[in-house]
């Protein structure tokens, strides 16, 4: 059985597709997109003298608050360029520790599975990991996109 089936298996609910289908795509959402390379990526938040900040390699990416930059990064460590965002900005804290500890479960989850197996072998299988979850991810996909309005016809864009 591949890897990410057996941790889906083992995860059943808390599984982060599943989390962010149920409980993400459920609701009403908009869709976000940013420019990452479609692998693992390391994502770090960064305060700065303008706001908090995303970095993905050479790349930064403005968030209104924490709890935005927090949510983003789990997507960003995937690769997923598109995603959906909860439309309320009061449930996207408590979406982004489920996701977050969904992802830390998962890493728990693989590295019992791999810790008899050659360095090489866990790399690939941490790899095909992160490749089904970005293939579920986008499956599912972001939703619509949320119109824009032009703020002195007031008229849709």
């Amino acid at each position: 059985m591949d890897i990410a089936a057996e941790i889906a298996v083992a995860m059943a609910d808390e599984w982060l597709p599943v989390v962010y289908r149920d409980k993400v795509r459920a609701q009403r959402t908009r869709s976000i997109k940013i420019e990452v390379p479609a692998r693992e990526n390391n994502a770090e938040i960064q305060y700065t003298l303008l706001g908090i900040e995303l970095k993905i390699g050479k790349h930064r990416f403005a968030c209104p608050d924490l709890a935005t930059a927090r949510y983003m990064r789990v997507f960003a460590r995937f690769g997923c360029s598109d995603f959906a965002i909860p439309y309320d900005i009061s449930r996207i804290s408590a979406t982004a520790d489920e996701l977050e500890t969904s992802w830390q479960r998962t890493l728990l989850l693989l590295g019992s599975s791999v810790q008899d197996k050659p360095a090489r072998t866990a790399a690939t299988l941490r790899f095909r990991l992160i490749k089904a979850i970005r293939t579920e991810i986008a499956a599912i996909g972001p939703g619509e996109a949320m119109p824009t309005f032009d703020r002195q016809t007031r008229q849709r864009l």
